[in-house]
């Protein structure tokens, strides 16, 4: 069960990284000085990939918790 936990680490960082990377473009596109309608469209699609970050981070976490109770 120990690989168990080590893929869920693994999982839960790379959905880290995808939630770092979302919160980077929201700033860029803040600091772009876009129009109101223009950063809305481009604030929903950062949405969107900010969505499934976060559930394959969620997923890794469980992952890590299913090995520790099976371990």
């Amino acid at each position: 069960m120990e690989n168990l936990i080590w893929a869920g680490a693994v999982v839960s960082v790379i959905g880290l990284f995808g939630i770092l990377y979302c919160i980077v473009k929201v700033a860029s596109a803040k600091r772009a000085g876009l129009p109101d309608e223009e950063l809305r469209a481009r604030l929903q699609k950062i949405i969107a990939i900010n969505m499934g970050a976060l559930f394959v981070s969620v997923i890794g976490l469980m992952m890590v918790v299913l090995g520790i109770f099976l371990g």
